[in-house]
């Protein structure tokens, strides 16, 4: 793609440069049997199949990683120790409900600060056995997101609320974790990994730490820059985990009955993008074996500019859905013609429908040089 610079108020606004077009990868082969690590990734793997009680993938299981927003859920295991969720104040209840579906930073940070921070990493890491975790680092107790974590004591976590929490305290979190929100609280797109790799039943807790670019889901412009507590200090490493990299993490379950655990944790090159990251964190999960996942049905592309928009409907206008990360990858269902775009010196007529986002994008910002995807059918009239 060529370097394309212009301004249109119906339109969303490129990026310097195109990507150069991707390679289509079709959902529905053979996934390989050992995890595909992106070249300038860091990953930690672990699946573990609760039917077996086996592993399926384990890669670096035990490499510590700073735990971003996944540390949320040791926050709420930690308040609903003693508690019914029935019981709570209705505070507490919005407060969970949106840390929990949205990862809202103020509602950890409240937790964190009221029930005494690095020592809540302690009595979670003493009730749940865990071997990997530890809190924040000297100089940094005031930053949850600072928690070491692993691959492996995720998946502990996990089968602790599935497996030995009271039922309602299980019911209540995974409830939430069903029920993840596609735009974060700051406004950052996290139906990454497991959300967009595999069909529903699936429940997610996500994590994303320094990085620069704001936010750009929902129907306004991006606005908010990740500023959970951890994410923005002024470090590089300490106790062996790395602070400064940008981290993007997908934990959770997968299948009817949640089946497997899956937790995959990562670090990028400094200066990598949301988008590159979400891409990349992406390949790597649709490649490991996840028994009870299946993958959507569509071919993934790579897009190319900023604040690309997704629509309602195959036509500028009032109708904005959200808007994708940089350079993001997506999952094309079907195309159809609707309104012509004009994004000198191209101009197209023919729009990718997204099922994940339940909207349409123009195809001239998706990476491939016809005006019409060889390889995709015709959306139904009824799309």
């Amino acid at each position: 793609m060529l370097c394309l610079a212009f301004t249109c108020a119906a339109l969303p606004h490129p990026g310097a440069a195109a990507a150069e077009p991707r390679t289509a990868d079709d959902t529905q082969s053979t996934a390989p049997r050992t995890p595909q690590v992106p070249a300038g990734v860091t990953a930690g793997v672990a699946v573990f199949d609760r039917q077996t009680g086996t592993f399926t993938e384990q890669l670096n299981a035990s490499a510590t990683f700073r735990s971003a927003s996944v540390v949320k859920l040791l926050l709420a295991l930690d308040f609903l120790w003693n508690r019914s969720p029935a019981g709570i104040p209705d505070a507490d209840r919005a407060r969970l409900d949106a840390m929990l579906r949205s990862s809202q930073d103020s509602a950890a940070n409240h937790y964190w600060s009221t029930y005494g921070g690095p020592a809540i990493a302690d009595r979670m890491i003493t009730r749940l056995g865990l071997v990997d975790t530890a809190p924040p680092p000297a100089g940094y107790e005031g930053y949850w997101g600072y928690t070491a974590i692993s691959a492996r004591d995720t998946v502990k976590i996990y089968r602790h609320i599935l497996e030995t929490a009271p039922g309602d305290v299980r019911d209540f979190i995974m409830q939430r974790l069903r029920q993840s929100t596609r735009c974060a609280s700051d406004s950052f797109d996290q139906h990454f990994g497991i959300a967009a790799a595999f069909n529903r039943p699936w429940a997610v807790k996500q994590g994303w730490s320094a990085f620069s670019a704001k936010g750009t889901c929902g129907p306004g412009s991006g606005t908010s820059t990740r500023t959970q507590a951890g994410s923005a200090a002024p470090a590089t490493e300490a106790a062996g985990v790395d602070l400064s990299r940008p981290a993007l993490h997908t934990t959770g379950t997968v299948g009817t009955g949640d089946r497997s655990i899956v937790a995959v944790l990562t670090l990028h090159p400094d200066g990598t993008s949301y988008g590159k990251a979400y891409t990349d964190l992406g390949r790597l999960t649709r490649s490991l074996k996840v028994p009870g996942g299946t993958a959507p049905t569509g071919t993934w592309y790579g897009t190319w500019g900023s604040d690309v928009a997704v629509r309602n409907d195959p036509a500028l206008g009032d109708n904005l859905l959200t808007r994708l990360p940089a350079g993001v990858e997506v999952l094309v269902g079907c195309q159809k013609k609707g309104q012509a775009v004009s994004v000198p010196p191209y101009t197209n007529d023919w729009w990718a429908y997204l099922p994940q986002y339940g909207g349409y994008v123009t195809n001239i910002y998706i990476s491939h040089p016809d005006n019409q995807l060889p390889d995709v059918p015709l959306c139904p009239e009824q799309r």
